[in-house]
């Protein structure tokens, strides 16, 4: 079964991102490329879910694609 999750990608000063997944709560990774930090939250998503029915408790369905928009202005 696949499911989606909105995931915040945050660039840090000193490099690298960290990536938080709103609705999972305490679901963090991080990474020191876009790259990683994605396969990172990947690997955090899917551990959050195991631990969560392993504890019998709820996993929230997946969300909404959000897509990132530029424009010049």
């Amino acid at each position: 079964m696949k499911v989606s999750y909105k995931c915040v990608f945050e660039a840090q000063e000193d490099g690298g991102f960290t990536v938080t997944v709103p609705s999972l709560p305490g679901c963090i990774s991080e990474g020191d490329t876009y790259e990683e930090a994605l396969a990172n939250v990947k690997e955090a998503i899917a551990a959050w879910i195991k631990v969560s029915r392993e504890y019998g408790d709820d996993v929230p369905p997946g969300d909404v694609a959000v897509e990132l928009v530029t424009v010049e202005v």
